[in-house]
């Protein structure tokens, strides 16, 4: 049976992940050659241009009937039969392939991302679950495997995004994201880095909370040489996100370095010697350490157990903060938010994710309630609307609460000052006041004014688009006024300081006075003469760390 007139001649060691390594025993690694050999010939099949749908499907059809029969005039099939009566794999996971593959006939578009990672589940996860069953792996290592198929998946599919529009007629990047820029062909127009640059980051945002969940399989599988292989492939994956990251595959190729290679090897090859150490905190850390928040220096100064909670509190936040500021439509905002609060609920059974997990463990420990996890969502999902407007006072106040009152509620129990809470709302309170007056014309060009329409309503004006209104000099007295409130927050901040435990509060107050900066620096500027976003300079971060270490 020919795929078609011209085969592909496309090996395993072309592929952008390890297929068939030499890090796999000799016998596992046949089988993998052999189930690579007939998923090969299949997707030949369904990318052959001169064969038309019709033909392609009646070729996978005898495809499939020749993998069940082990007919030896197919050898692929006869190989990959012969490879499921030995290891009871094979079979049903090649079958799932075979239908990605029929979809890949019929199907050129993808609506959400929903629909994207249901095509994942055949055209990639089959082939994790086909080796963890080769291995004799244990099913607690499947949920992982899973998350790592189908970040690889999507990974490709942006990679080769312009070469599967070029050749294939195919696009995986789903089409409600792609409007963002208008259409699929303003989508897809050289000249338009910059929002498909937004798009592919957002995307990317989302591979990485996968290969997030799928840190944990290393010390969930048994066989060493997989266990390798899983490690360096986890890292392959998250350095060609890295470098997607950095570099626009419409407009060239996007790959990873032989170093790249050979650095995600040894560090498998290290994970034979020694058993990997559970992931979930490294991974909560991570976040953290990428995040260059001026919280850091906070989390910095508490104990492993209160620094590790904070970390996963840190971690859920700046992940749901980056589906609400992301690139993706409102509805998948809403819908990834969703996720979320499902996995909040699986917190004290069985939590999916390593932030998850992380935070179902500081939860336990330092009793945090976790509707205010829930309140952050809220908030969150006020942020994910296409266009953000307040209509007064008690609307920013509730918005405040939510979006940082629910972190300072969370917080004050992991510093062990639970009798902190008000202290921690009206901080909370305080702080997003400066983020909102910082922010004015960043959250502008995404249709976001939170300063409230009732406010500007005062001194006639009316609402606008967004980078109307900021513009405005009228706009510019109500930040006055909103400084003002800000200022006098820190004054009450100061004055619950005087009866509460400095020592226990000091991330609180290093964040204090990180922010009492910024609103001074923002104050000196001027409101009616904003260029770009303030960042505090080195000496300004020396300044802060100086006042939080005075006494009471």
């Amino acid at each position: 049976m020919n795929a078609s007139a011209g085969q592909s001649s496309k090996r395993p060691r072309d592929e952008n992940f390890p297929v068939a390594s030499l890090v796999l025993s000799p016998e596992h690694r046949d089988a993998v050659l052999a189930f690579y050999g007939f998923a090969r010939m299949a997707d030949d099949i369904a990318d052959a241009p001169d064969l038309a749908a019709a033909e392609k499907l009646t070729r996978l059809d005898a495809l499939e009937q020749a993998l069940v029969s082990g007919d030896t005039r197919v050898p692929e099939a006869a190989r990959l039969h012969a490879v499921d009566r030995q290891h009871k794999a094979g079979l049903i996971q090649a079958r799932d392939l075979l239908r990605a593959f029929r979809q890949d006939v019929v199907k050129a578009r993808y609506h959400d991302w929903a629909e994207l990672t249901d095509y994942c589940r055949f055209s990639a996860n089959p082939v994790g679950r086909f080796l963890l069953i080769l291995h004799g792996e244990r099913g607690a290592a499947q949920g992982p495997a899973d998350a790592l198929c189908t970040a690889l998946q999507i990974l490709n599919h942006v990679q080769d995004c312009g070469k599967d529009r070029g050749t294939l007629g195919r696009i995986y990047i789903p089409i409600r994201w792609m409007l963002s820029a208008g259409s699929e062909t303003a989508f897809f127009d050289p000249a338009r880095m910059a929002v498909r640059r937004d798009v592919f980051d957002a995307m990317l945002d989302r591979v990485d909370a996968l290969i997030d969940q799928a840190q944990s399989l290393p010390e969930h599988l048994q066989n060493k040489r997989l266990r390798a292989q899983s490690i360096a492939t986890i890292a392959l994956a998250r350095r060609l996100s890295q470098r997607l990251r950095q570099a626009d595959p419409v407009l060239e190729h996007v790959q990873v370095s032989k170093a790249d290679i050979c650095t995600a090897f040894l560090r498998g090859l290290g994970g034979t010697v020694r058993r990997p150490s559970p992931g979930d905190r490294h991974v909560t850390a991570a976040v953290v350490r990428r995040s260059g928040s001026s919280f850091r220096l906070g989390m910095q100064s508490l104990g492993p157990e209160r620094r590790r909670a904070i970390h996963a509190v840190y971690a859920f936040c700046r992940a749901v903060d980056d589906i609400a500021d992301g690139a993706a439509p409102a509805s998948e905002k809403r819908a990834f938010l969703r996720e979320w609060r499902r996995e909040l609920d699986r917190l004290h059974r069985a939590p999916e994710t390593p932030i998850g997990r992380e935070l179902a463990r500081a939860s336990t420990l330092f009793k945090l309630p976790i509707e205010e996890c829930h309140a952050l969502l809220d908030g969150m999902e006020t942020d994910s609307s296409d266009r953000v407007r307040l209509p007064g006072d008690y609307e920013l106040g509730l918005y405040g609460r939510r979006v940082a009152g629910s972190v300072g509620a969370l917080s004050i129990r992991i510093f062990g000052v639970p009798s902190a809470h008000d202290f921690a709302l009206n901080l909370g309170r305080t702080l997003q006041l400066v983020n909102i007056l910082r922010d004015v014309d960043e959250d502008a060009t995404c249709e976001r004014v939170y300063v409230p329409l009732s406010r500007l309503a005062q001194l006639g004006l009316q609402d606008a688009p967004a980078l109307t209104l900021v513009a405005d000099p009228r706009f510019a007295r109500v930040c006055e006024s909103l400084a003002e409130e800000a200022r006098t927050g820190f004054a009450a901040a100061d004055a619950a300081l005087m009866s509460l435990d400095r020592k226990a509060l000091k991330p609180a107050i290093l964040m204090m006075e990180n922010y009492r900066r910024v609103l001074d620096r923002l104050q000196a500027r001027g409101w009616g003469l904003r260029q770009g976003k303030l960042r505090l300079s080195t000496a300004d971060r020396l300044h802060l760390i100086t006042r939080a270490m005075r006494p009471a």
